[in-house]
């Protein structure tokens, strides 16, 4: 077949001709004409990149989608369909879709009268998603002005010859690709309907768009971008309940209830600390009974009836997603489409389509009852905007600044730490107390450098490197620096005060540490009233246990038990005072004393550092967000401290 004919062909059945070969449109959904420009294929700004597999060219008849070859039988069949093209019907549909999909500069294959053979296929094209696809883009000669294509070299060398060939060629099938089925079904036992969903504030013919997908009428089919842009102004109307996935089927299917079916309260409790707590509320139950059905197909597998309920029409082969957006088409062979049916029942008794079951209120209630993904988001975003970013600091700041630079020289003895950990500053209030010469070293815990995992291999601080010895553990380093015996001494000369001070400091650590963290990470205001309580009582325990005339826990001298709670009391004021309303103590009792003569304390004020480090590093305690310490972990899920 010459240029012409297939040209001619290609008019018939309303395929696109080569951008640089225009013929008159036949019916309402041909493009209209346009010029090829050299820059033709560059990405439009916005548009996601064409996949490799989505591009397939024809080599052979049997390679022809159903609607285009329904397309050519039904142009040439019937008392107005005209006479059989030259060749018969086969040679004209491919011989059109192939010139159809040329592009300038681009020559055919080589004639089809050589036997069918994959393996010489393959040389040219790479096997995927169920056909042939286009590999890596080849560099294009640069066109001057408007060349004319090459045509199509002749497919078949002769009549006979096509027909003794073409027998055992439709015969063959390709091969059902088992692994990418597999990969189909494991992407759909995941899946998530809305996480692509796009945020589009306005978009064009919104309300009706809101009308239609809230009513669901009749069977709706969208385009992927459709979907994606208009459902995310409706997802608060309905409630995922199930997805259906299929081993062999190229589509998924989910089910949706309307919201106001209502739930009961509660859910089903987790034992991971890192998934966020939901509250949830119970919703009457029973105000709507109407379910939708969305199936979601892959690109190129959709059923001939809901292509010609697209609001965009069809374009067979084009010689990129580029021409199809420009043209105002939707192109089949790299795009999802998705249908949402209105059903009855539940998921296994779905007989019967239509206007049943229709929604017992309208938009306007469940816009009360919930604020879609795109009016939420949109909300989220302002106040993001207004809330400023804080995270932990990673410097030392105020008197604990000149306090690292006054042991940044290297010694034998190195502290490993961070300026925002309390459990560093036991430690380090130690060292200042006992006046030994160290190096204090800053790392991020957060970030575990290697220097620190070969000290501690979980990566926590505080650690303490001693010549070629490490060990970690904030009591056990404090004990370490007592058994050194330099400096003043921490613990009581006598075994009975000594053993006394490790009671208490264990109640330090099993009781108020953790009372302190599970109060400033409850986001319920009712808990948090009781774990004020728990706190204060597990405090004034220890007030009771102290000596009478103190200042201290054991007398006029700081100690053991002093140290392992001065960090507490240093964000008492500066951390749960401002995001708990925690009070101040009151100076004259015994616990405000404790208070003042540890706040006072020299040592202590070296290791302190400006307010703001602080609040700035325990908003993440505050807000309990995921993955803020070990700390945090252990206490969301009722384990003791790491």
């Amino acid at each position: 077949m010459n240029e012409g004919g297939a040209a001619a062909m290609v008019a018939a059945v309303g395929l696109t001709p080569s951008p640089l070969q225009p013929h008159p449109p036949m019916h309402q959904h041909q493009p209209p004409p346009h010029q090829h420009q050299q820059q033709q294929h560059q990405q439009i700004p916005g548009l996601r990149p064409l996949r490799a597999a989505t591009f397939p060219l024809p080599v052979h008849y049997s390679q022809l989608p159903p609607n285009v070859v329904a397309q050519f039988e039904g142009a040439f069949a019937g008392p107005g369909g005209g006479s059989q093209p030259p060749g018969g019907l086969e040679q004209a549909a491919l011989a059109a879709a192939q010139h159809a999909h040329l592009r300038p500069g681009q020559q055919a294959l080589a004639p089809a009268s050589a036997p069918f053979n994959s393996t010489a296929i393959s040389q040219h094209f790479q096997l995927g998603g169920g056909g042939f696809a286009i590999g890596p883009p080849q560099p294009q000669p640069q066109q001057q002005g408007h060349a004319s294509a090459p045509p199509p070299p002749p497919l078949f060398a002769g009549h006979e010859q096509r027909e003794r060939q073409q027998q055992p060629q439709r015969q063959q099938q390709q091969p059902v690709n088992k692994t990418q089925l597999e990969d189909n079904e494991n992407q759909a036992r995941v899946h998530n309907l809305v996480e692509n969903l796009n945020i589009v504030p306005n978009p064009p013919e919104l309300e009706g768009w809101r009308r239609k997908l809230f009513h669901v009428e009749d069977t709706l089919v969208l385009t992927e971008d459709e979907f994606n842009t208009y459902f995310a102004h409706v997802d608060n109307v309905y409630s995922h309940r199930s997805t259906q996935a299929y081993k062999k089927k190229n589509f998924v299917v989910s089910y949706w209830d309307c919201r106001l079916k209502g739930r009961p309260s509660g859910t089903k409790k987790s034992d991971d600390p890192n998934k966020k707590k939901r509250k949830r509320t119970k919703r009457e139950l029973n105000l709507c009974d109407m379910k939708i059905k969305i199936t979601e197909f892959w690109p190129g597998s959709y059923p001939q009836e809901y292509l010609h309920k697209l609001s965009k029409p069809l374009h067979w082969y084009s010689t990129d997603r580029y021409t199809c957006v420009q043209s105002g088409y939707f192109d089949q062979l790299s795009s999802k489409i998705y249908t949402v049916q209105r059903v009855h029942g539940g998921v296994d008794n779905e007989q019967t389509f239509g206007p049943a079951g229709a929604h017992k209120h309208d938009i306007v209630e469940s816009d009360r009852v919930k604020k879609n993904t795109v009016i939420r988001t949109m909300m989220q975003n302002d106040r993001d905007k207004l809330k400023p970013t804080k995270t932990y600091h990673k410097k030392a700041t105020g008197a604990a600044l000149e306090t690292v630079k006054n042991h940044s020289a290297k010694q034998d003895l190195r502290l490993y730490g961070s300026c925002f950990c309390p459990f560093v500053q036991r430690v380090w209030i130690s060292l200042e107390l006992k006046q030994m010469p160290y190096q204090y070293i800053e790392v991020d815990p957060y970030q575990k450098p290697k220097s620190l995992l070969r000290l501690n291999p979980r990566g926590l601080v505080p650690a303490i490197a001693h010549g070629d010895w490490a060990c970690y553990e904030s009591s056990v380093l404090m004990e370490y620096l007592e058994d050194l015996n330099e400096g003043q001494a921490l613990l009581p000369a006598s075994p009975k005060e000594r053993a006394y001070s490790r009671l208490w400091s264990d109640h330090i650590n099993r009781h108020i540490v953790p009372c302190f963290y599970r109060f400033l990470q409850e986001q319920d205001t009712a808990r948090q009233v009781t774990y004020a309580e728990e706190l204060t009582t597990e405090i004034t325990k220890l007030v009771k246990a102290a000596d009478p005339t103190g200042p201290f826990f054991l007398g006029p001298n700081m100690s053991f038990v002093d140290v392992q709670i001065a960090p507490w009391i240093i964000r008492l004021r500066r951390v749960l005072k401002p995001y708990r309303g925690f009070p101040e103590p009151d100076p004259q009792t015994r616990w405000g004393k404790l208070v003042n003569a540890i706040e006072e304390n020299e040592a202590t004020k070296a290791t302190v550092s400006d307010d703001q480090l602080y609040l700035d590093s325990y908003e993440r305690y505050a807000e309990n967000r995921p993955d803020t310490s070990q700390v945090a972990r252990a206490v969301n899920s009722g384990r003791g401290l790491p």
